[in-house]
């Protein structure tokens, strides 16, 4: 049965699976009960919880034949204003059916406490851009890889992509505390490569390390990156945690969040959900994601969704971040990617650089990747 909220309400939308009526209201009211009493309905006997705590359906709709668009409301309330409650009210024990995928939701227009659980991004678009010196053209971004190579050696490749114009130079995610490049030696020599570039061509070249562990070895890493004059930092919440970036953002950051997608395929949530919305909720302040047509299976509509919930959110409050398209993006695509981003845009090419070959054709590629960025028409 339909029922208007009493209440400030999360509202949550969800895509279930169901054969026929009687099992999608099964479904139902599986979603209703169990992200937040998880108790059968004739179990509920007290009457604050059965009005101020259960979910209320606020509709249904058959979207393909078997495929339903249920939306249902949990009072904020039962958040507690936390970041990990937050999921567990909005996608907790019901992500574990196969057949029910969390697709979007909206937050009460009235949530004192929304920056308590959600932060949300602290830099955005416009602090990205300043931290570049980029405020008329796409961010030029590429990462150090692969696993494996020296200090030296990835210290060698940051000067050399800071010398040849890239705006923000990552490490790649699978840069951790290796015996072989360990952060903190990685950390400073990667941003005394930078910090050399940029006095010597007067750029504002940004290195991002990757912080990846336990909440304590992160947040160590953070202090550390921070206190070498690091511009950047990434991490991937979905392996970290997103409540813990909500707190490094909060807390610790004094600098950018870029957002990694790495384990984000391992739930059942629409991918502008959880890159367009839930990310910079958490407080990322760009987000990267796989671009279509690359290594990865996202359509053009996927992506342009993500990128639209990033730079113009529908959330209220937030300020608009930055989409990092990746995944297989070659240099000679610039154009065809920037006619379909726009200029306000991180572009992260790692491969289709690296494979030009050694320092000296590498050197040619990023020289060329910059000048196609720089060559597209500038934002009016």
């Amino acid at each position: 049965m339909l029922s208007s909220a009493p209440w400030p309400a999360l509202r949550a939308i969800y895509h279930v699976n169901a054969p026929d009526a009687a099992e999608l209201d099964a479904r139902v009211e599986s979603l209703l009960l169990e992200q937040t009493v998880e108790l059968p309905r004739k179990a509920l006997r007290d009457p604050f919880v059965l009005e101020q705590i259960l979910g209320r359906l606020a509709g249904t709709e058959e979207i393909a034949p078997g495929l339903h668009r249920v939306t249902i409301d949990f009072p904020i309330i039962a958040t507690a204003d936390d970041p990990a409650q937050f999921l567990n009210v909005l996608f907790g024990n019901s992500s574990l059916q196969t057949h029910v995928e969390l697709a979007d939701f909206e937050l009460p227009a009235d949530w004192p406490g929304r920056t308590r659980a959600l932060p949300g991004p602290q830099f955005g678009a416009a602090g990205l851009r300043r931290s570049t010196g980029v405020h008329s053209r796409a961010i030029t971004s590429t990462a150090l890889k692969p696993i494996g190579l020296s200090t030296a050696r990835l210290a060698e490749l940051c000067g050399l992509f800071a010398q040849g114009g890239i705006d923000l130079i990552k490490d790649d995610h699978g840069l951790a505390n290796h015996t072989f490049h360990p952060f903190a030696d990685r950390v400073r020599a990667c941003q005394k490569a930078v910090s050399e570039s940029n006095r010597v061509s007067g750029r504002s070249a940004v290195y991002a390390p990757n912080l990846t562990g336990t909440p304590t070895t992160v947040l160590a890493q953070l202090r550390l990156a921070q206190d070498e004059g690091v511009g950047a930092v990434m991490i991937a919440p979905m392996l970290l945690g997103l409540p813990l970036m909500a707190e490094v953002v909060a807390q610790h950051a004094r600098v950018p969040i870029l957002g990694h997608p790495s384990f984000g395929g391992a739930t059942r949530i629409a991918p502008a959900a959880l890159y367009g919305k839930l990310f910079p909720l958490y407080g990322a302040d760009a987000t990267i994601f796989a671009n279509f047509g690359g290594r990865f299976a996202y359509s053009k509509e996927t992506c342009g969704r993500i990128a639209r919930e990033l730079t113009a959110p529908s959330l209220a409050g937030l300020a608009p971040t930055l989409p990092m398209p990746a995944g297989g993006i070659k240099y000679q695509q610039v154009a065809d990617v920037l006619d379909f981003y726009g200029q306000d845009v991180i572009l992260l090419i790692g491969g289709g650089l690296y494979e030009a070959g050694d320092d000296a054709a590498l050197r040619v590629r990023v020289a060329e990747f910059v000048r196609h960025v720089a060559e597209f028409p500038s934002r009016a």
